[in-house]
């Protein structure tokens, strides 16, 4: 793990170099065993279904939501559900529109394409890719100058996967073209914790049922966290205990490793504490609390806001940041009343 990784801590929600081969290891393979979720998955199983009697590619998918929820896990368990091949990049990836092409005349009928963060598609990539999912045909430069000539090269019908953390910076276009939208939210404790017992099994780690409640409940409602903080509960359980994850010892390696009960890191805590005590529980600016923990303002945003956001620690007001009265308990200072006056 390099220094940068170590620095951004275990509860990190995206995947960390060193853990992508077990991300694939523990990632469910069909839609029966995926845990949580339990509308979208109701309504993809539909989707996919109807694809399959029809003989048709299923319509093109949108998975949005922060980082760590299963938006690949799900676009993978698409293709074998659909009994087709996956073929995945990003939308840096694709620089140019040949990439483009390239990557759209090897797919076969019914494939699945998918392009994580596909927010970040260059403007020249994402308008060539209107007609290959809306008519599945892509328009080909041959020759230079004025010698040069278009064509359209028709393309195997196929299924476009996006997976973005930022629906906000899609285009407008872009986002009409698709015809399944699906959210993903953080998952409550008793799924993580079915998560988490399930990983145990298939990393062949004894773990007891109160020591899976306890990760699942300081995971910040994200499987890849739960998945993480089981991995270094194991090295704990291995090398200071007797090689079984119980209560004490995991509450003990979560003690050390900085996690506290409410899946707050340490970068969480200066979030919350350089609002509460620099700026006097705000409003604040987000520039303003990136340059005070010295964390990048898309971090902050992308990967510590919401989940402090949708957990109620933190407010969002046109005037800026506020940290809320649950924030303040938490911290164990006491809550002001009128933090500057309002939160208008």
């Amino acid at each position: 793990m390099t220094e940068d990784q170590t620095d951004r801590g275990v509860v990190e929600p995206e995947a960390l170099e060193d853990e992508r081969n077990f991300d694939v290891a523990l990632r469910p393979v069909d839609l029966n065993e995926y845990v949580g979720q339990k509308k979208h998955v109701d309504n993809l199983r539909v989707f996919i279904e109807a694809a399959r009697r029809r003989g048709e590619a299923l319509d093109h998918v949108l998975f949005c939501g922060p980082p760590g929820l299963g938006k690949t896990t799900l676009a993978h368990i698409i293709a074998r559900e659909m009994g087709v091949t996956i073929h995945a990049t990003s939308g840096p990836a694709i620089d140019h529109k040949g990439t483009l092409a390239a990557l759209l005349s090897k797919l076969s009928p019914r494939d699945v394409l998918f392009i994580d963060e596909i927010h970040r598609l260059n403007p020249v990539v994402e308008e060539n890719l209107y007609p290959a999912i809306e008519d599945f045909e892509i328009d080909i430069v041959a020759g230079d100058g004025p010698h040069a000539s278009s064509y359209k090269l028709p393309l195997n019908p196929f299924t476009l996967v996006g997976a973005t953390t930022r629906t906000g910076l899609l285009t407008s276009p872009l986002l009409s073209r698709f015809g399944v939208n699906i959210r993903l939210d953080y998952y409550p404790a008793e799924d993580l914790e079915k998560i988490v017992v399930r990983s145990a099994g298939l990393l062949d780690v004894p773990v007891d049922a109160d020591s899976a409640i306890e990760i699942a409940g300081r995971a910040r409602g994200t499987p890849r966290i739960a998945n993480r903080l089981l991995r270094r509960l194991r090295d704990f359980a291995q090398v200071e205990g007797t090689g079984k994850i119980d209560l004490d010892c995991a509450r003990h390696a979560l003690e050390r490793l900085e996690v506290d009960e409410a899946g707050f890191d340490e970068m969480d805590r200066k979030i919350l504490l350089a609002i509460i005590e620099k700026f006097d529980g705000g409003p604040v600016g987000i520039e303003t609390i990136a340059a005070a923990v010295s964390e990048p303002r898309d971090t902050i945003e992308d990967v510590y806001e919401p989940y402090l956001l949708q957990n109620g620690f933190l407010q969002r007001t046109p005037r800026g940041r506020v940290a809320t009265r649950h924030a303040y308990a938490h911290m164990g200072i006491p809550f002001k009343d009128d933090p500057q006056g309002s939160l208008i």
